[in-house]
């Protein structure tokens, strides 16, 4: 019967432990940076004046009427399925509403005075916490031609 036998002197005991700590470290570091998620579109957009706000909207091609309303609504903390949709859209254009349960906004709402042929009652809605846009879309609110979207191109 043969026995293998291996020789540890310190040197390499501390070169295995070395190894097996670099191996460790690079994995962390691996899963970490490619796990984590996207910051939201929300964290960088300033919305706390009516210049930030109208100047978001712009960018997406929109002319808005010089008037603007303004609500305080909480966002609820249990969600239907409209909820859920509505927060799905949201989160195709990069924003999402999840962190944002039982906590207070402020609604802001815009009369689109472009829209790309739909209608003369299109609205911008903004929602805006703490000085950040956390969500909107672009809707009419009619009950015969009504839609709501995204914020998106106005071609």
């Amino acid at each position: 019967m043969k026995m293998l036998t291996l020789k540890l002197t310190p040197k390499r005991i501390f070169g295995i432990v070395l190894l097996l700590v670099g191996i460790i470290v690079i994995s962390v570091t691996f899963v970490s940076n490619h796990t984590s998620e996207a910051q939201s579109v929300s964290a960088v957009i300033s919305a706390k004046t009516d210049s930030e706000r109208r100047a978001y909207l712009s960018k997406y091609g929109y002319k808005l009427a010089s008037d603007c309303e303004q609500k305080e609504i909480t966002i609820p903390k249990k969600w239907n399925d409209v909820y859920n949709s509505y927060n799905q859209i949201q989160k195709n254009q990069g924003f999402d509403l999840t962190d944002y349960k039982g906590q207070k906004a402020t609604l802001y709402t815009y009369t689109v005075t472009n829209y790309k042929g739909k209608g003369d009652c299109i609205v911008a809605d903004m929602l805006v916490c703490e000085g950040k846009l956390i969500g909107g879309d672009i809707c009419n609110p009619s009950a015969k031609d009504g839609f709501l979207v995204g914020f998106e191109e106005n071609e």
